[in-house]
């Protein structure tokens, strides 16, 4: 436990020209007069540490006690510590392993490259979660973490509708998506599929790894699964004639992958300027909820049942705003 804190004070002091006992406490989260105590042991074991006196005094390293990323541009540091999320590692317990490579790196950069962390910290920021919902971390996020690392397989017992399924897998990837966290696996006959991790009611590592396939690419495979599945909810269409302001809203209002494929191929715009498309949707009764937002930017053609129900709102909504009080 002190060698490690020794190590890092020594990476401390050299990401910075000085720091003070209290800093030096703050950081390494011990007394000052601990600090003192590691100082001194770091002396008498050959590390340049000098202590100045007085109220502005401090700790630093002299002699040019450092390792140095000579190789390393400005953009290439910067870049650097974008790789790290905060919220992600901490729900997969790296955070102490990133916050301590973050460190090893700060102190070999070149002192003109040493504000490259605050640099990207202050231009890039990840808010993974959507808006209106309280993230949760899923409780075994950090085992399922711990095994994708480790090439591990795992036991799991996976939650499903039809009732709970015992599964052995070999977790490939993680992947956090607004702010819901998905397990990307290999089954045992060789197929890859994916899971959302807080369904999982157990998971335990087993004692043999896996050897990767070396062509899985987690990003592609990724993709496909996403757009996949979006286009499996998608098992409806609504014919909808649109105004110019209802063709930029539509984006907004249905599913982006939806919108996209009905203005692939729009129809001619009419006198009135407006186009008809065939819109894929989940369900009559979202496809309702969806264009409601679109209010007369949007005029329903097809399904007949849709087009009426959309009438009753409209002629609802008109005896409204034509009442008056008294």
């Amino acid at each position: 436990m002190r060698a490690a804190r020794l190590i890092k004070m020594v990476l401390l002091l050299q990401s910075r020209p000085s720091m003070t006992a209290a800093e030096l406490a703050r950081e390494l989260e011990v007394s000052e007069r601990t600090v003192t105590r590691d100082a001194q042991a770091l002396s008498e074991a050959g590390v340049p540490v000098y202590a100045d006196r007085g109220r502005a005094g401090g700790y630093r390293l002299i002699g040019g006690y450092r390792t140095r990323l000579t190789g390393l541009a400005r953009s290439e540091a910067e870049a650097l510590f974008l790789s790290g999320v905060p919220g992600a590692l901490r729900e997969m317990g790296l955070q102490d392993a990133a916050s301590a490579a973050r460190l090893k790196v700060s102190a070999a950069l070149l002192p003109s490259l040493r504000d490259a962390p605050d640099s990207a910290a202050q231009r890039f920021h990840l808010d993974a979660p959507a808006w209106f919902r309280e993230p949760e971390t899923p409780a075994l996020l950090p085992v399922l973490a711990r095994a994708v690392w480790d090439d591990r397989r795992v036991r799991a017992v996976y939650r499903r509708p039809d009732g709970d399924v015992d599964r052995e897998l070999e977790p490939y990837g993680l992947v956090l998506k607004a702010g819901v966290w998905y397990l990307c696996a290999r089954v045992p006959d060789g197929v890859f599929r994916t899971y959302r991790i807080d369904r999982f009611a157990s998971v335990d590592a087993c004692d043999t790894r896996f050897v990767r396939a070396a062509d899985f690419d987690l990003p592609g495979f990724w993709a496909e699964q996403a757009e996949g599945f979006a286009r499996s909810l998608l098992r409806a269409e609504v014919v909808v004639r649109l105004s110019p302001d209802g063709v930029r809203r539509l984006p907004y209002a249905v599913d982006p992958l939806a919108a996209r494929t009905a203005l692939e191929s729009p129809g001619e715009p009419d006198a009135e300027g407006w186009v008809t498309v065939t819109l894929p949707v989940e369900s009559e009764e979202v496809a309702h909820g969806q264009l409601t937002a679109l209010g007369a930017e949007a005029e329903v053609l097809a399904p007949a049942s849709l087009r009426e129900r959309c009438a009753a709102d409209a002629a609802r909504l008109a005896a409204r705003y034509r009442r008056t009080d008294g």
